[in-house]
């Protein structure tokens, strides 16, 4: 009886109170706070200590890195909102970035892909491949360059994973071209509309001198209003007669007095009616079917926000800003799952 009630009262005061780690006494009183936690101090051994649970603070620490790499906050905001010192943030948020996270897919069907690549500098160059219709980042490789034989696996992964593309739009590079008539060349394939534009824009200038350079930049100006099919035959119908009438001017050439050699005369407005011309048969597709993205601007959007997030946190190594450059599109998927 006696034994069973010193049991029933140690387990009463074990509960109640806190056991020293240093020197496992029970005997501990509450003394204050500290970073808003419960501070306690052994009066066997004099030592302060506060309790704390591994796998809470772990997970609170990972709500804290989340803001640092997708909400733009610094060190110092986070250390005022979250009570950890500069120092403990730090020290976990670099050790995370040494284990960047597993990748998984996700099968929507069908998927509607973007594809473009961005450069961070230092022969970093990120390619993603993106499911227009739900922000959803099938895949994407970092590398230093777009080269067709890892963009050509990385479709062949992606149609090996049971994903059905339905279509794909692209800003026209030609090593992604290439990697699509090679991987899946039945599959429609829109180019960038805004790439058309703005390259085309570039080129002809902002104020023209000739006056085929003033028309075609005009016809260029109206490519995003193009809604309907008659939208369409109008305004290739504007672009051919624009060619009939500046043939001899577009096919004029010069002969360069140090190269001996006759080239075009008008290169950039030639080269702005070529992109024009060889794009054409892929510039309407978004017309057929209404889920095909005309424009990668969703994917230049996404890619903005990254630099920007990135910007923030300077003086991250190479192999740091990769696993940046993880953890951010991964925390990105799970926003949409």
């Amino acid at each position: 009886m006696i034994e069973s009630r010193f049991n029933h009262l140690f387990l009463f005061y074990e509960k109640y109170k806190k056991r020293c780690w240093a020197c496992g006494s029970l005997d501990s009183i509450k003394w204050g706070k500290q970073a808003n936690r419960q501070r306690y101090k052994c009066k066997n051994c004099d030592i302060f200590f506060t309790i704390q649970n591994e796998s809470v603070t772990k997970a609170n620490l990972l709500v804290w890195f989340k803001r640092w790499i997708v909400h733009k906050h610094t060190f110092e905001q986070l250390s005022q909102e979250s009570g950890y010192s500069i120092s403990t943030l730090q020290r976990y948020f670099y050790r995370q970035l040494e284990d960047p996270p597993i990748w998984q897919t996700k099968q929507s069907q069908p998927v509607n892909l973007l594809i473009d690549g961005t450069y961070f500098g230092n022969d970093l160059c990120l390619v993603i491949y993106r499911d227009d219709k739900i922000k959803f980042t099938q895949l994407y490789r970092l590398t230093d360059g777009e080269w067709f034989e890892e963009i050509r696996e990385d479709l062949e992964n992606i149609l090996s994973l049971g994903i059905e593309i339905q279509s794909i739009t692209c800003d026209g590079h030609k090593a992604v071209l290439r990697a699509i008539r090679f991987v899946c060349p039945y599959i429609p394939t829109q180019r960038c509309l805004f790439h058309i534009q703005n390259m085309c824009r570039i080129w002809l200038t902002s104020r023209p001198k000739s006056l085929a350079a003033k028309e075609l930049r005009s016809i260029v100006g109206q490519l995003h209003m193009i809604k309907f099919h008659n939208d369409k035959l109008f305004w290739i119908r504007q672009l051919r007669q624009w060619y009939s009438l500046h043939k001899d001017f577009v096919q004029e050439k010069t002969l360069h007095e140090q190269s001996k050699r006759w080239w075009y005369t008008h290169k950039l407005l030639r080269r702005s009616f070529a992109v024009i011309k060889n794009a054409l048969p892929d510039m309407f597709h978004y017309l057929d079917n209404a889920n095909i993205p005309k424009t990668t601007n969703g994917l230049e959007s996404f890619f903005g926000h990254l630099k920007d997030n990135l910007s923030i946190h300077r003086g991250l190594s190479k192999s740091h800003k990769k696993s940046f450059i993880k953890w951010y599109l991964y925390f990105k998927n799970t926003e949409v799952f």
